[in-house]
């Protein structure tokens, strides 16, 4: 049996274990999918259109895996699902794959993929970030060989989840072809928001850019640690609440209004950090293929970190980065990968298995987030690091991105 089929097999028995989870296991994770079929029912009833006649927390391309999972019927919504994210998955998979001879990266990349949906769980297919994982991972892997049809994947993607924007960013900045990039990205942007607005949207297509303002500080957020802590040590001035207009538990007490809040502005700091320090790395003759990965990964974690969510799906945001990473550098991907593997684990032990103890600030599940946090900052260290050495020392051999000659070779 080829070293492809073995592949293959690995990926099947991957998702097939997740869907199961999902399906079946402890905990409700694909409780999301509820309120995604409800979405879609009342479209597919004229009731309501969510992005169309009123203001939504997605943007409105979300709504095609969600309306397309009604294929089958109300019953078998949740498989319908978790068959649209297993095909997506498997096109992205194939694009990693390649064709001709498997190099050792690209071997490296796909185990350390369907490792990760396994330790992370069903929270890895059973929620709208599942759909545009596909979208990155295909668009990095692009990115170099061809940029317009990454700037179109990750567009699409943005536009179901705005997370793929930062990548779209990262390739701008590493990018000689940036200027390409930025105009289909602007393009197609501007066609979504045509389509929006001539079936009747108004400014509710961008509704969801105001629709994260008005939270609070979730629970399972990198910002919520200390508050948890102080709780976990007897502290009653703190409490986790469920807000039911959002449905998701938040923090409440003195300072956590005020940690919420900074996190936006940190948040807009941090990414510029990050982004000026690519535009130092380009500026001292990185190339794109040294940069680029590391660049996507720096930004996507300060996603993270100073996010005031920190919904456990957010950690399939760091996928498409580590595995473009294993591709064009597997001797440089060991700290990443193995980190990420620990943010997967941690994230499926606090959801859905042992939620319940993290809102009563059970001092175990508590530890464990902290220790999820603790990974991400190694995370955004080691990526800061690889930024700045890729403006600071010679380049050397990285693999072949999709599209690229095939003498650049590969590690």
């Amino acid at each position: 049996m080829s070293g492809r089929a073995v592949l293959w097999i690995g990926f099947a028995v991957a998702h097939l274990v997740v869907a199961l989870l999902g399906l079946y296991g402890m905990g409700w994770p694909l409780g999301d999918l509820v309120t995604y079929r409800v979405w879609a029912e009342e479209a597919d009833l004229g009731v309501l259109r969510m992005g169309i006649d009123a203001p939504w927390v997605y943007p409105i391309l979300a709504f095609a895996p969600m309306a397309a999972a009604l294929a089958l019927g109300h019953e078998w919504y949740e498989q319908a699902w978790l068959v649209i994210v297993t095909g997506l998955d498997a096109i992205a998979f194939a694009v990693l794959l390649g064709r001709g001879v498997l190099a050792r990266g690209r071997r490296i990349a796909a185990w350390w993929w369907m490792l990760f949906i396994v330790l992370l769980g069903p929270v890895a297919l059973g929620r709208i970030d599942a759909v545009t994982v596909p979208f990155a991972v295909a668009g990095l892997l692009f990115a170099l060989g061809r940029p317009r049809v990454a700037a179109t994947l990750l567009t699409v993607g943005a536009w179901i989840k705005v997370w793929p924007a930062a990548l779209i960013g990262a390739i701008v900045v590493a990018s000689r072809r940036r200027s390409e990039v930025a105009l289909v990205a602007a393009a197609l942007s501007a066609g979504v928001l045509g389509v929006s607005l001539l079936a009747g949207s108004g400014l509710n297509a961008l509704g969801f850019v105001g629709e994260q303002t008005g939270r609070g500080l979730q629970v399972e957020a990198p910002g919520a640690v200390p508050f948890l802590w102080m709780i976990a040590a007897g502290d009653r001035s703190h409490r986790v609440y469920y807000d039911r207009d959002i449905l998701t538990y938040q923090l409440a007490g003195a300072g956590v209004t005020e940690v919420a809040w900074w996190s936006t502005p940190l948040l807009v700091v941090g990414v510029t950090a990050v982004v000026l320090a690519g535009v130092r790395a380009v500026r001292h003759g990185a190339t794109a293929g040294r940069l680029l990965a590391p660049l996507s990964l720096a930004v996507v974690i300060v996603l993270i970190l100073a996010n005031k969510v920190g919904s456990p799906q957010f950690a399939t945001w760091l996928i498409a980065p580590i595995v473009l990473q294993a591709v064009l550098a597997r001797r440089r991907v060991l700290v990443p990968a193995l980190a990420g593997l620990g943010v997967a684990l941690s994230t499926q032990l606090i959801y859905p298995y042992l939620y319940g103890w993290l809102l009563i600030a059970d001092p175990a599940l508590v530890l464990v987030l902290t220790l999820k946090v603790a990974l991400l900052a190694l995370l955004l260290g080691w990526a800061l690091v690889a930024v700045w050495q890729a403006g600071s020392a010679p380049e050397r051999r990285v693999g072949r991105p999709v599209g690229a000659a095939r003498s650049a070779g590969e590690e």
